[in-house]
């Protein structure tokens, strides 16, 4: 039986303490268990959403825990205002530390169905602002000679799961992302990795899933235990902590062994 842990008996992580911390996507699912995370670990979060009332409560939820998250209602595909937001919080408060791209939508579609304005909406929506929002926070990171960049990618493509391709053409370069950043910004210290969630239960997930798809999905892990966003949440607060210092440029599957 794989019972999730208790926040009592997850990992602490000294080197994550103060770290300045920026999620994208953190209002609900997977990213909202980032923001957890990172928070109780004491570190300074800020993150983006378009979900006000989610994110709102996130931030209510953790009063008390640490240092407040502070939540900012930003459209990720408006790539000038996301860049002019992250700008305007480095000149405020320093440099980011860490930032996780975290942000994505998996609607499902038919590859007849896609337009051309369905394909550039989904590529904005999944790939295009995980570039840009690492592009705005590099300069900051650099001349401090640290940083990490964070980014989600999905089991979805390794599967070649149906009625996702744009989703999952998205995912696949962001694989390739990861690495590029990694190669590139080595030689300042910054690391780049890829956490590659499975099937992750959360509110959004459950839509899509009938109890008897759950259990086909159970049957192909090789662990029996559900996965919850905590889960991606300790992967990603790991690799982003000083115990990680030289990892970089590869993906780590958070899965339960899906196959």
């Amino acid at each position: 039986m794989h019972v999730p842990l208790t926040s009592d008996q997850r990992a602490i992580y000294p080197s994550l303490k103060g770290k300045r911390v920026l999620v994208t996507g953190g209002g609900s699912g997977i990213g909202a268990g980032i923001v957890e995370g990172f928070a109780r670990q004491g570190a300074r979060v800020t993150f983006f959403d378009l979900a006000r009332e989610d994110s709102e409560a996130l931030v209510a939820s953790l009063a008390g825990t640490g240092p407040a998250p502070v939540f900012q209602q930003r459209d990720l595909t408006d790539i000038a205002g996301l860049q002019t937001a992250i700008k305007r919080l480095i000149e405020e408060n320093g440099a980011f530390d860490i930032l996780i791209n975290n942000a994505a939508n998996d609607d499902r579609h038919s590859i007849e169905e896609v337009t051309e304005e369905y394909w550039e909406n989904r590529l904005n929506t999944n790939l295009k602002h995980l570039f840009f929002a690492a592009q705005s926070v590099i300069p900051a990171m650099k001349a401090q000679g640290s940083g990490v960049i964070v980014n989600l990618g999905s089991i979805s493509w390794h599967l070649a799961l149906e009625g996702l391709t744009l989703y999952q053409t998205c995912k696949a370069a962001i694989e390739g992302l990861t690495r590029s950043f990694a190669r590139e910004l080595g030689p300042d210290n910054i690391r780049s990795v890829c956490i590659v969630p499975g099937n992750v239960k959360t509110p959004r997930q459950m839509k899509w899933y009938t109890p008897e798809g759950e259990a086909e999905i159970i049957t192909a892990q090789c662990l029996k235990g559900r996965l919850v966003p905590d889960d991606i949440a300790a992967m990603a607060m790991f690799l982003a902590s000083d115990d990680a210092r030289l990892i970089t440029g590869h993906e780590y599957f958070v899965d339960a062994g899906w196959r």
